[in-house]
């Protein structure tokens, strides 16, 4: 029943891009603001292939490529699950080129470009938008672990710097750092802040902030057992990791949930829910990477220390959901 849904699609008009049979226009940032602010965001968080100790630029463009095909109408470059933390500036940047140039309009660029420097992340913000960024992820800032007021200075800072979208990710799991209900009032004040990403909970998440969780922003599902919910609850689309190796059926979900369809979604997810538990066994790329190398020879799994590759139950779990599919 299941490979019923496996269909390509033309993925809807996305972030002020073209559909399919319009023409391509250049759509100017605070456009593109308002545009994300109101309809549904539907993103896949991007691995980076790595050959030796290299980006593997083919595989990554071949990646991007396949992603669209499949329906994709957004890339994360750069975030957890694209190791941004080990690469190097030069690498990002390619990275953005590659999937930007791939891309050509059909699917959006996001790239993480959130450091626990105000001043670099301005820095990697604004050559992510030379580069080629539809928008970019910006991450709490880590270790230093500001206050409320710090957290939003910093992002008013970054925002005041760049004419470009900027989507917050809340994920206190891997930074310590939340943002409190009035802060996000606040941020949501910003006119080129859009989005918010809750990488701490997805549902659990939403339901918490409530209604103070402002409007003017989109809300966004980092937790892939539970976007169907999330949406259903007030959400405004995820970012998922699953979808990197069910892109087809991940779009299939994404029909739904705009139709409303919410049985069907649900049956989705609930179908798709082995696959991203074993994807979640351990933590970071190396799961998904490993999955992707099953799929296509050409995508390697290795990752960068300190990751390490996934363990041998972990690859024994992955392998057995491919079975079911």
């Amino acid at each position: 029943m299941l490979a019923s849904l496996f269909k390509r699609r033309q993925h809807p008009s996305l972030f002020g891009l073209p559909g399919a049979d319009e023409e391509a226009e250049p759509q100017p940032p605070t456009r593109l603001a308002r545009i994300v602010a109101r309809d549904r965001i539907w993103l896949t968080a991007a691995p980076t292939p790595f050959a030796e100790d290299d980006i593997a630029e083919d595989a990554f463009a071949r990646y991007v490529a396949w992603q669209i095909d499949e329906g994709c109408g957004g890339l994360v470059v750069g975030g957890a699950m694209g190791e941004g933390a080990t690469l190097s500036r030069r690498e990002r940047l390619r990275l953005i080129e590659i999937a930007a140039e791939t891309a050509s309009r059909r699917a959006v660029v996001i790239v993480a470009t959130g450091t626990n420097c105000t001043r670099e992340s301005i820095e990697r913000t604004e050559a992510a938008q030379m580069a080629g960024a539809s928008a970019a992820l910006l991450a709490t800032p880590y270790y230093n672990k500001p206050g409320q007021r710090g957290l939003l200075s910093h992002f008013q800072e970054i925002a005041r710097a760049v004419d470009l979208p900027l989507i917050i990710e809340i994920d206190p799991a891997r930074t310590a750092v939340d943002i409190g209900p009035e802060t996000l009032t606040q941020l949501a004040e910003i006119p080129n802040i859009v989005a918010i990403a809750h990488a701490d909970g997805g549902l659990a998440s939403l339901r918490k902030r409530g209604p103070s969780a402002q409007p003017n922003s989109a809300h966004l599902c980092g937790s892939d057992d539970a976007c169907a919910q999330f949406c259903l609850a007030g959400g405004s689309g995820w970012i998922s990791s699953t979808a990197n190796i069910v892109p087809a059926l991940w779009s299939a979900l994404q029909r739904a949930v705009d139709a409303k369809q919410w049985d069907r979604a649900m049956l989705i997810e609930m179908a798709l829910q082995p696959l991203t538990f074993a994807l979640q066994r351990e933590s970071g790329a190396a799961p998904l990477k490993y999955a992707l190398s099953l799929l296509h020879p050409w995508f390697s799994p290795q990752v960068r220390l300190p990751l390490t590759p996934v363990a041998a139950e972990t690859a024994r779990e992955i392998r057995a959901c491919f079975a079911r599919f």
